[in-house]
């Protein structure tokens, strides 16, 4: 009996098939069979199919006389799956790699839920992916497994079959099965929700679901469209005939409008002649399964309100003027533009008239990026050490996935920002939040900073033009002056930000909050991260993070990626990483053992995943310290004097390294084909570097930070762990050479070559084995 059965239906894919069936079968996690069921599809997916299963014993095709659509193909699976647990994929997505492991890992840590819903990402034609917009519902904090009333927002996730994985004894249990016609979707994924004893979540994207400019259902024009009354008329029957589920109508209720709405509003799928049809029957599902005194839209819900009265005339009246609008969209844009700005300023001064929030603190890194670095770890810490306080998290639309659900998060620039700024108690960032920032009497603002600083900051770019660029100096002194504390992981920190930033605050020298994962994760946590991001087990992760140019456009490694991989052998595997500022990946083509892992949100997850760091100038050598881990330092001799000249560094880092130093490209590859990278003289390196730099994250950083700046406790804060009564999680690689050299030795065979003296004095050669 296999872990997982992995079930693709395939009508009409089969430029997509051999992909989608590679990335099954190439998962890490082996213990699978794939049922691909050829939904009597004109194409060749019947031929690829039996293709694979000619080289892949996993692989067990299934052939229908007939067309029947994606919820029969499914069930022909579903009737042949032997797996512990069902995984739904359409023959035109992908798993990504690592995927079932990271399913298998939290199945098992969840206690075998019946349902675990998982992430997915939009694969676009034009090569563009896009992460589900309700990934934040699939936050993993919080007790595990649950069921759907602890956690309703689920039902907001996209109701498809393909982002889940299915207990198969919970199925056969319950008799689920998918119904024919377009929306099958629809009355399987509600019924399973509403009716799963345990559920999970992973908070991973498992699947790329490519969006294909032609032959999509939703992109088909048909009057099999009108089958989503049949699917919702069989949804409310299923509720109706189990009377503990019917405190979920309203929800369902509301969920089916919006569906109905967005079927009738998007072009192109009903046919010419048939909207207004549509929409009568829309009205009268309306009526039917509105309960009494439920819901009645709100100003603005203008697709409830259309379903509501079922007038196709008013959607064509409001279809005109929205056309109308949009001949003088440009003009009426440029005067609301300056509207708008005027209107929020007369809106952040309105707001700092009121009293001030005490139980409110917002949050904000690299000026709406998302949940990332220092700020991140005291919004955790600021919920943990402070129970009431409520945080609000400032991020762009297309971050919001990565805030905890706890989190409320504003976009930057709107109203709710301004009001946030003005009434939130705690300030806490690692930029500024914006220039035109009053800070009241009794606000605090904690600036974070964002690590160590090796390159020169500051007042420190006035004689550094290519570095400097545009930059207000004096703007930036003046949003200094509004700081009440700076966070310092070590007295070089210090000395140099109150020396490049000379005002008024006070310097919380507590170590780096980001860094506090360092000391809390476990090895579980290490082989986890690793999974997901399909390092192979017994490969050496090379995190390659070089830092930014400020005289060059995008990122540009000094490194031959390529060669590098090829040259250092199968055992390693390079993680590249571009810096943030670049906005742009090192890789071209990421594959087998080279991993662009650019659009990771989380580098302190890379750094836990990861064996060795190389870098030349980042930062993030010295967070990367912290984890007692070899480093090595890229630094060759032409990009050093490039480098010096724009931007210059605090220390010359050549006589001062945190390990190896390579000044070329081959230098790099014999310190890892030698092994001085992690030798003895590297790790005395090491040593001398965490201790100058690292003397105070110890785990414990936020906490202090929260104690000192919410708390008032000025005395009595934790003291500091020295260096040698810390435990940071050792790598995957330090954990396996460390069980190896426990092993006792084996006995060795003599070789057949060897000469032994026979007892009568003559030499003889021992008998090959």
């Amino acid at each position: 009996m296999p872990r997982f059965s992995v079930i693709v239906p395939a009508y009409e894919v089969q430029a997509y098939l051999h992909e989608c069936l590679d990335s099954v079968l190439c998962q890490s996690f082996p213990d699978l069979e794939l049922i691909v069921v050829d939904d009597g599809s004109p194409d060749a997916c019947g031929a690829i199919a039996e293709e694979f299963a000619a080289r892949d014993p996993r692989v067990r095709p299934v052939h229908l006389p007939r067309n029947e659509g994606p919820g029969p193909a499914r069930n022909a699976g579903l009737a042949r799956a032997t797996g512990d647990y069902v995984v739904l994929l359409d023959g035109d997505d992908t798993l990504t790699p690592g995927a079932l492991q990271a399913i298998a890992d939290r199945v098992k840590e969840t206690g075998d839920p019946d349902v675990l819903v998982y992430d997915y990402a939009r694969a676009f034609w034009s090569g563009e992916t896009r992460r589900s917009e309700h990934a934040f519902e699939l936050n993993e904090e919080g007790p595990a497994p649950f069921r759907l009333d602890d956690r309703p927002g689920l039902l907001t996730v996209t109701k498809t079959a393909w982002n889940k994985a299915y207990r198969r004894e919970f199925l056969d249990r319950e008799g689920f099965a998918f119904p024919p016609g377009y929306y099958e979707d629809t009355p399987w994924t509600y019924p399973v929700l509403m009716t799963a004893g345990s559920i999970a979540t992973l908070d991973r994207v498992c699947v790329h679901h490519r969006r294909r400019r032609l032959g999509s259902i939703t992109r088909t024009t048909s009057r099999r469209h009108f089958d989503v009354f049949a699917q919702y008329d069989r949804l409310f029957a299923y509720v109706d005939s189990r009377p503990a589920l019917a405190h979920w109508r309203p929800a369902l209720f509301s969920r089916m409008v919006d569906h109905l709405g967005a079927v009738y509003a998007r072009r192109g799928r009903l046919p010419l002649g048939t909207r207004a049809e549509f929409l009568r029957r829309a009205r009268a599902h309306y009526a039917r399964y509105r309960a009494p005194g439920g819901p009645v839209p709100r100003l603005g819900r203008v697709r409830h309100a259309l379903v509501r009265l079922g007038s196709h005339r008013a959607y064509q009246v409001l279809s005109a003027g929205v056309r109308g609008l949009r001949h003088t969209g440009r003009f009426v844009s440029l005067l609301a533009h300056g509207g708008r700005r005027a209107a929020l300023r007369v809106h952040y001064r309105v707001q700092r008239l009121l009293p001030l929030r005490n139980d409110r603190a917002l949050f904000s890194s690299r000026q709406g990026r998302g949940y990332e670095c220092n700020p991140a770890a005291l919004e955790d810490a600021f919920r943990t050490f402070s129970p009431g306080m409520r945080t609000t998290w400032v991020a762009r639309p297309e971050h919001h996935h990565t805030l905890p659900t706890a989190t409320r998060r504003v976009t930057p620039g709107s109203l709710a920002y301004w009001t946030a700024l003005a009434r939130s108690k705690y300030l806490v960032a690692n930029t500024d939040f914006d220039p035109r920032l009053v800070r009241r009497g009794g606000q605090v603002l904690v600036q974070t900073q964002a690590g160590t600083p090796l390159k020169r900051m500051g007042l420190d770019l006035q004689d550094r033009p290519a570095a400097a660029g545009r930059t207000d100096f004096a703007r930036q002194l003046r949003g200094a002056d509004q700081w009440n504390y700076v966070l310092s992981g070590n007295r070089h920190s210090t000395l140099v930000w109150e020396r490049v930033f000379p005002a008024g605050y006070e310097t919380l020298e507590y170590g780096q909050p980001r860094n506090d994962v360092f000391q809390r994760a476990t090895s579980v946590d290490v082989d986890r991260l690793r999974a997901s991001l399909g390092i192979p087990e017994g490969a050496i992760a090379v995190l390659y993070a070089p830092t930014h140019r400020d005289y060059k456009s995008g990122p540009c490694p000094a490194l031959d990626l390529e060669r590098l991989v090829l040259r250092l052998g199968p055992r390693f595997v390079l993680l590249a990483r571009a810096h943030h500022a670049d906005g742009a990946p090192l890789v071209e083509s990421p594959g087998g053992r080279l991993l662009d892992v650019t659009g990771h949100p989380n580098v302190e997850h890379l750094c836990l995943a990861s064996d060795v760091l190389v870098t030349d100038y980042s930062s993030l050598m010295f967070d990367y310290a912290c984890l007692d881990r070899p480093i090595v330092i890229h630094a060759a001799d032409d990009d050093r004097a490039a480098y010096e000249a724009a931007r210059g560094t605090y220390f010359d880092l050549r006589s001062f390294p945190p390990g190896a130093v390579a000044r070329s490209e081959d230098e790099l590859i014999d310190i890892f084909t030698t092994g001085h990278w992690r030798g003895s003289r590297s790790t005395q390196l090491r040593a001398a570097f965490r201790e100058r730099f690292c003397p105070y994250d110890d785990g414990r950083a936020a906490e202090r930070v929260v104690r000192r700046v919410v708390l008032g406790e000025a005395d009595g804060l934790p003291s500091f762990a020295s260096l040698a009564e810390r435990h940071p999680v050792p790598s995957a690689a330090a954990r396996r050479a460390r069980y190896l050299d426990d092993l006792p030795p084996k006995p060795v065979p003599p070789s057949p070559r060897t000469r032994v003296p026979s007892p009568g004095g003559r030499v003889r050669v021992p008998d090959t084995l």
